[in-house]
């Protein structure tokens, strides 16, 4: 069976890229990136690929005048590469729903808070602030609404009582890396299927007990 091949847009410093990366050279997924795609040209997830045999591009948001035409070009650029999966990591970019229609139920994204607590910006902050003794991530489906797609993996962080955003973050970061490549791979064996709008079902669940 031929590699599942994945897109990957990223905005920031390309950690979980990195967890991908990993995972892929560690056999612990079956998977090719067939691009990583930034949308500022200065951005550490292209510095970090530099040297690498794996294709960047840079999609600079600003050298276009109106949204669609950006995620047109992002979308000519995944196709270019034959991606069958789009992977979101640390992208900062809300993408729309034509965007979303093209790659309709092959858009991952990860997000710092157990859904659908917490959703949008500064997740751990908002936890923190509310109290929470637990936050963690999850993994979902991108949909039209601000972190509200269908859930793949969900995985709990305990929150310390001495915790501050940083340390949350940081704790809830390094579950982020052991999760997302393993939500990758359900997708690339083919045990994701989405029920409706809103459920996952993973097929054959009791492997991964």
């Amino acid at each position: 069976m031929n590699k599942t091949v994945i897109g990957v847009l990223a905005s920031g410093r390309g950690s979980n890229l990195q967890a991908i990366v990993d995972a892929i050279n560690a056999g612990r997924l079956d998977a090719k990136i067939g691009v990583v795609i930034g949308d500022n040209p200065e951005a550490n997830v292209l510095k970090r690929m530099a040297g690498s045999d794996i294709p960047t591009v840079c999609i600079d948001r600003r050298q276009f005048a109106t949204k669609q035409e950006f995620e047109a070009a992002i979308a000519e650029e995944l196709n270019l590469h034959h991606v069958e999966l789009v992977v979101l990591a640390g992208f900062m970019r809300i993408l729309s729903r034509y965007f979303i229609d093209r790659f309709a139920g092959k858009i991952m994204n990860i997000h710092p808070s157990l859904l659908p607590a917490f959703p949008g910006e500064d997740a751990q902050k908002q936890a923190l602030q509310y109290g929470a003794k637990i936050s963690g991530c999850t993994v979902h489906f991108i949909d039209e609404g601000m972190d509200t797609g269908p859930i793949i993996l969900q995985e709990a962080v305990p929150v310390l009582e001495d915790d501050t955003t940083e340390t949350l973050a940081d704790r809830i970061l390094h579950v982020e890396h052991i999760l997302y490549p393993r939500a990758i791979a359900l997708y690339c064996e083919r045990r994701l299927t989405i029920e409706g709008r809103r459920r996952v079902r993973i097929l054959n669940e009791e492997r991964e007990s």
